[in-house]
């Protein structure tokens, strides 16, 4: 910006005890107030972390060249890249080592996943009432390309995986079903690879949209979900292994939900006695969202057309409306907000200043 069009508050002769506030200060001249109140916070939770843990230059420098680390790896999910170009170490599984291109996570997602920011955003932006489904992590591999499919089609093409047929319903909090919902559903194949993560493929698999009907009901055949590491071979699975963390996480397959006036849903399910079901490296695990998979008795498999004694998934959805979830929301940060002593007013459902 011009500097002949902005008016900066004095600073001179910064310390320790007076950088926090200077920078708070020249950073609130904009109109945004909501980003004022973010950054406000921000600087003054960073430098109190500097301050109580004495950062030292060299740490400093540290964290500046992890970060470098990971923006320089990330990719958009759905492009490639030559090998050669990523940096040292990188794993390459078997099925791909020899092929000129790979497709890469975003990292980010991943360093946010690890550290647990993902789940808490969302469980901050989407609280859920009793009685309605929680969520989960999205994780890096979720696409906008999977083929929206009919009820009973086949998900995942993967031939050494075990098939499991998978039936949900959809409904709100008090039982009854929504139609007409849009589900978005992905999950590994049976080495606990993405579809993505494979540098020849031609199309999606293992992914799919669906909509429910009018019962709130769809059901689709897949495979049974495997425990997988997340990609680890960049930065944020060196830092995994200096805390002395696995990258695996436990068998589940993911959901997300959307549709006008309902609080949209990321959320996943996870096979139960998984080795993974308490060590989850990314937090997405609830208990809420562990299930049991059953063998298909003779009237299932026939109504399904499976075979008898295949695995079944079977899970109710609840959504909850865009209104209650904003009202919970709303009513849970204020709670918080009071609790910490910030003196701060809701502006479309997020706090800001409150100088009145």
């Amino acid at each position: 910006m011009d500097p002949a069009k902005v008016k900066i508050p004095p600073m001179q002769d910064l310390t320790i005890e007076n950088i926090t506030e200077n920078t708070i200060l020249i950073n609130s001249q904009g109109p945004d107030k909501r980003l004022e109140y973010v950054l406000e916070r921000l600087v003054t939770h960073m430098h109190d972390f500097a301050r109580e843990t004495r950062l030292s230059t060299k740490e400093w420098m540290a964290g500046i060249m992890f970060l470098t680390a990971v923006g320089q790896i990330c990719s958009d999910v759905r492009q490639v890249c030559q090998p050669s170009t990523l940096p040292a170490p990188f794993y390459l599984p078997l099925h791909t080592a020899s092929i000129d291109t790979i497709y890469l996570p975003q990292e980010f997602i991943l360093l946010s996943d690890i550290l647990g920011l993902s789940l808490l955003v969302d469980s901050i932006d989407h609280p859920k009432p009793p009685h309605s489904t929680e969520g989960s992590v999205l994780g890096p591999f979720h696409t906008h390309d999977a083929e929206a499919l009919p009820h009973g089609h086949t998900v995942s093409h993967d031939p050494l995986g075990e098939p499991c047929l998978v039936l949900i319903t959809v409904k709100d909090v008090h039982g009854t079903p929504i139609s007409d919902v849009k589900v978005d559903i992905w999950e590994t194949d049976s080495s606990g690879h993405y579809d993505v993560q494979y540098a020849d493929r031609k199309e999606p698999d293992g992914r799919c949209v669906m909509k429910s009907d009018a019962n709130g009901a769809l059901w689709f055949k897949a495979i049974k979900p495997v425990p997988y590491p997340i990609p680890h071979d960049g930065p944020v699975g060196q830092l995994l292994e200096k805390v002395h963390r696995h990258p695996y996480r436990p068998s589940h397959m993911h959901f997300m939900f959307e549709k006008e006036g309902w609080d949209h849903l990321i959320t996943a399910l996870y096979l139960r006695g998984d080795p993974y079901e308490t060590s989850d490296a990314v937090f997405g695990v609830k208990q809420s969202l562990v299930v049991n998979l059953h063998p298909a008795d003779y009237e299932t498999a026939h109504k399904y057309g499976v075979e008898t004694g295949t695995l079944v998934l079977k899970h109710d959805f609840v959504l909850v409306s865009e209104k209650a979830a904003k009202d919970l929301r709303d009513e849970r940060s204020r709670a918080a907000l009071a609790k910490l002593g910030r003196k701060v007013k809701l502006l479309d459902g997020l706090p800001v200043p409150d100088v009145d």
